[in-house]
């Protein structure tokens, strides 16, 4: 079995008030490399907790994630940055990129903080990236000077710039028209048979779901079987 995700038996609560809420309960989950996976549920359900908690941007209470059998609750908060840096890419609804950047810019800037890594590398790596996602010939644009879906390339471009094993994606088409967010995911698919790259990601899109290779359905944070 070659898992790139492996999560065993993992608890998330989070306090409001005087309530004690569980976000995920007791769930256990594997991601094979190369998948193309999609959670669904209702809003509430524990996608995103779920998504965070593989990333590493938030931290299980109990239980055990592995990304490429390195456990992440032994590590620090540096350790834990090095390990997305190096591993995981990620892809927003809301795009984040940064305004006054420009396409380039804002694809480059997870190679930044890459130690060790020759400035023509680091420009081939991104011009690698851009061209992947066709957006070449917007080098110097600035995200106000694109529209939804190439803004969202953008994005894709500058998870895929580290060469990550996993790119989680939050809602990637939920601010994207339904022509635009149909190339976003001949896109996506492309990318995940072109370089064999793990896709994990939560939507509500039923265009997305009707073309991933797995669905994975959440409820009151434990899996639907």
């Amino acid at each position: 079995m070659d898992n790139v995700v492996e999560i065993k038996n993992v608890f998330k609560s989070y306090q409001l008030g005087s309530t004690e809420v569980y976000a995920i309960r007791g769930l256990s989950l594997n991601i094979r490399r190369g998948e193309f996976t999609a959670l669904i549920g209702a809003s509430g359900s524990g996608k995103t907790t779920l998504l965070n908690l593989v990333g590493s941007l938030d931290n299980a209470d109990k239980g055990e994630i592995l990304i490429e059998n390195v456990s992440l609750k032994n590590l620090n908060e540096n350790q834990k940055s090095f390990l997305r840096n190096e591993k995981i890419g990620f892809i927003f609804q809301s795009f984040n990129l940064v305004p006054v950047l420009n396409v380039f810019e804002n694809v480059e800037v997870p190679l930044t903080i890459r130690k060790g890594l020759k400035d023509e590398e680091r420009k081939a790596r991104v011009l690698t990236a851009l061209k992947d996602v066709g957006l070449e010939e917007f080098l110097h644009h600035r995200p106000d000077q694109l529209s939804g879906g190439q803004r969202q390339r953008v994005a894709i471009a500058r998870a895929l710039v580290t060469e990550p094993v996993l790119i989680l994606a939050d809602e990637p088409t939920a601010n994207l028209d339904s022509k635009t967010a149909h190339h976003i995911i001949d896109l996506m698919l492309e990318l995940n048979r072109k370089r064999n790259t793990t896709f994990f990601f939560c939507t509500h899109d039923e265009k997305l779901m009707s073309r991933v290779q797995r669905i994975i359905k959440i409820k009151d944070g434990a899996l639907v079987d």
